[in-house]
């Protein structure tokens, strides 16, 4: 099935963190025994005097681990989905929510799931029974890609390095049900735990697809061995990382002749590809693969394909089928003890089947045109800002400086949703077969990710989606993305005056916008040419301000734990983009308003200490501390703020107050 992976981590998925409250008896009995606590202000610590009142009021629900304002944003976002959803049930007011009505109900009826059993795959997996001979393999495998279903390797749309701005097509390894190939040939004693369990699992999922008792054990025998050879054949987890070694364009005319097995000619024909190229970094596996379809016997390859089509689709059929699919997936894998409600599985569904589908329905109805223009009109004033910046910087060559100035003016600002140039002509959905539904969503999706192969203006379409928060700077296209879902409180909040809304949205797009120019933005240049664009002393001027910074970083102690400080060094480069938000932001806000006054600044300060707010239990921080590239919400507050003249004159912060540091120890990026 289809999965949308954002351009950058939404925001409430990064900051969403809490903190459980001590018992209310205890504290009254530690309060009569020891001496008040100084009062919290402004100049000792900004994010506890502005967040004081959420801080009491919003603590952990059990099992949690956190809770955040930002939290509280992404679970409003599905709200709003789960609203429009069930209006669309009951009063669809066209053909796009005609769909959506139907597949949501078709999802959340239990009693309709168990009718409706296994007859939903009863299709592909009677194709599958056909296959007689090896030649009948793959053309089955190119039915099961078309309808979503990725068995024997992937074959994907995404950039083209060597020109950003189209699509080709992508063939790389896959065809496996867990997530390492090396869960299949490590031998230590944990690794074989983990695939005795397996066993079980691929045994209870091919009874379910109609292997009959006696021959369980032999089938369960052929899936492991076939999915054994094809990790042999595959690269490590690591070395899939970086995408330039995953990249090699190659013609597609002769792909028939050297894999006369995979007949690859005719897949890519029945996907609806017709570019002259691809991407095949890794043409051993196929070489590996066509061979296997060759030697090994078609019931070997129908055992595997039947238990692959009962894997991808379990989660979306009986009972049966998706106690099983948890059993294994969401308890052995994940380590999960329940799983998640029914409702919130259907809408994960339906976003990652048909989320284009819930994207247009979404933004219709959720984003006023004031609001998409106000937020257009604050973005395009931080990229002002930002351009000023970059003028009068001291620590940028001129060479650089001008690279800088060529990206900004290159740099387009998309709000909301992208421009489609999706079909939605879809076969019509029932309200009785939700795994029926999923197919059809699938086929849809498939269908419109292959249109994007072999054209250009790549840049039209998001890989986030507009219905989940979401605000980031794209590299590849040097645009920033915000989403329809993000422009709401506490980051948008237009029943708040402008110096508050620049204090939370104008900083985020200073924060994105910042990465356009930095360290990781300095990799592509203004022309969308790989490379980079600053010089050894450019690197060493922002490397010298970083390591001030995660100097700085380092002596703060990390909320919730015993006694553990924040790792400025791996939180180094969300920091320079938090300092550059706040200093990007302020210089937006004083030339948007030349009257600005301390009330103005005053709002834009708790505005943005309102943006991180957050509760953490003790293990969620002990866990985050070692893997989080974002500070706890205390110190991204208070961190850029420390370093800002501006702040300490606008609250009157004095010498020796911890809000206020030393001249000679603050570090800039823009200002």
């Amino acid at each position: 099935m289809p999965i949308h992976k954002p351009l950058a981590v939404a925001l409430a998925a990064s900051l969403v963190l809490a903190l459980a409250s001590p018992d209310a008896d205890a504290q009254r009995k530690r309060r009569s025994s020891k001496p008040a606590a100084p009062a919290i202000t402004a100049c000792s610590d900004f994010y506890g005097f502005v967040n004081k009142d959420w801080l009491t009021a919003n603590t952990i629900v059990s099992g949690s681990g956190s809770v955040s304002a930002l939290g509280h944003m992404q679970q409003r976002a599905l709200l709003q989905q789960r609203a429009l959803l069930d209006d669309a049930v009951l009063n669809p007011q066209n053909d796009v929510q005609k769909l959506l009505g139907d597949f949501w109900v078709s999802g959340i009826d239990e009693a309709a799931l168990e009718r409706d059993g296994a007859q939903p795959i009863a299709t592909l997996l009677s194709r599958i029974n056909a296959i007689k001979r090896s030649k009948d393999i793959a053309p089955s495998i190119a039915a099961l890609h078309q309808v979503g279903i990725p068995v024997v390797f992937n074959f994907t749309a995404d950039l083209d390095l060597a020109d950003l701005d189209r699509h080709v097509g992508y063939f790389s390894q896959g065809g496996l049900a867990l997530p390492d190939p090396a869960y299949y040939t490590r031998e230590d004693a944990d690794t074989r735990a983990l695939l005795g369990r397996y066993t079980e699992y691929v045994e209870k999922i091919l009874a379910l697809t109609g292997t009959p008792q006696e021959q369980l054990k032999t089938e369960m025998a052929q899936v492991i061995d076939l999915e054994t050879r094809i990790a042999r054949a595959s690269r490590p987890i690591t070395a899939l990382r970086d995408p330039r070694e995953n990249y090699a364009l190659v013609p597609t005319e002769g792909l028939a002749k050297q894999f006369r097995n995979l007949q690859l000619g005719n897949y890519l024909q029945s996907q609806g590809v017709s570019d002259d190229s691809v991407s095949m970094a890794h043409a051993d596996y196929f070489t590996q693969v066509d061979t296997l379809v060759r030697t090994l016997k078609p019931a070997q390859w129908k055992a595997y394909l039947r238990y692959q089509i009962g894997n991808a689709m379990a989660p979306y059929l009986a009972k049966d089928f998706r106690d099983a699919h948890f059993s294994f997936h969401g308890r052995v894998l994940r380590g999960q003890t329940a799983p998640p409600l029914r409702d919130v599985q259907v809408l994960d569904a339906i976003n990652r089947a048909a989320g284009p589908m819930l994207a247009r329905e979404y933004v219709a109805r959720y984003l006023p045109g004031t609001t998409r223009s106000r937020a257009g009109t604050i973005a395009a004033d931080v990229r002002a800002a930002l351009a000023r910046a970059v003028d009068r910087n001291s620590w940028m060559s001129d060479a650089a400086r001008a690279e800088a100035r060529a990206k900004l003016e290159k740099l387009t600002i998309e709000i909301g949703a992208p421009e489609r140039d999706i079909d939605y002509t879809v076969q019509p959905m029932g309200r009785s077969s939700f795994g029926s539904n999923m197919l059809i969503a699938s086929t849809w999706h498939r269908r419109e990710e292959m249109r994007r192969i072999g054209i250009g203006n790549a840049q039209r379409r998001w890989d986030v989606l507009p219905q989940q928060p979401a605000l980031a700077y794209d590299l590849a296209h040097n645009r920033l993305i915000v989403s329809a879902a993000a422009l709401q409180a506490p980051v948008l909040d237009m029943e708040q005056e402008t110096a508050a809304q620049y204090g939370s949205f104008g900083a985020l797009v200073g924060h994105e916008l910042s990465r356009a120019i930095d360290s990781r933005g300095q990799l592509v240049d203004a022309a969308g040419n790989v490379r980079s664009w600053w010089t050894p002393a450019d690197e060493a001027a922002f490397g010298a301000r970083t390591n001030q910074l995660a100097a700085q970083y380092s002596t703060y102690d990390y909320p919730a734990t015993n006694a553990l400080k924040v790792d400025g060094n791996l939180t180094r480069d969300e920091n320079a983009a938090d300092l550059a938000a706040v200093e990007l932001a302020l210089d937006a806000l004083a030339n948007a308003q030349p009257e600005l006054d301390d009330e103005g600044r005053e709002s834009f300060f708790r505005s943005w200490a309102a943006l991180w707010r957050e509760q953490l239990s003790p293990e969620t921080a002990a866990q985050a501390v070692a893997t989080r590239a974002q500070a706890p919400g205390r110190w991204r507050a208070n961190g850029p703020l420390v370093n800002l003249p501006a702040f300490a004159e606008t609250f009157k912060c004095k010498a020796g107050n911890a809000m206020l540091r030393k001249p000679e120890e603050q570090v800039s990026i823009w200002r």
